[in-house]
């Protein structure tokens, strides 16, 4: 048990060295930083001018799939990387596995475009 205890001794210490920083340096800034506001300070700002509505307006779902979308794909690169680095390793079954997996990529994309999900009005 005790060499067990002495592999993560240091994950420990990283860990607690890494909370204690973080607590200081949420902390510090409530000690020394001098707090004087004003009205400015205080008032609520748009861009540098004032406010025309309610900031909890109802977006359009389209903002929503976009991002989804964005995200998706993102991963696809992400999945890619690793892919090519390794192809030659990974031999004609994982060539294939990841032609399936683009496929399923591209069937959904041309879902989405068809549906219109990607229109902008």
């Amino acid at each position: 048990m005790e060499t067990l205890f002495s592999l993560y001794l240091p994950i420990l210490i990283f860990l607690g060295i890494a909370i204690a920083l973080t607590i200081v340096m949420v902390v510090l800034p409530f000690i020394l930083a001098p707090y004087r506001p004003d009205s400015e300070k205080l008032s609520a700002y748009e861009c540098g001018f004032d406010t025309f509505g309610d900031a909890r307006g109802r977006f359009d779902v389209r903002f929503y799939l976009v991002s989804i979308l964005f995200i998706i794909f993102d991963l696809e690169v992400a999945f890619l990387f690793p892919f090519a680095v390794s192809l030659k390793k990974i031999g004609v079954f994982g060539f294939w596995s990841m032609m399936g997996f683009l496929a399923v990529l591209t069937v959904g994309f041309v879902y989405e475009w068809k549906k219109g999900a990607l229109e902008w009005e």
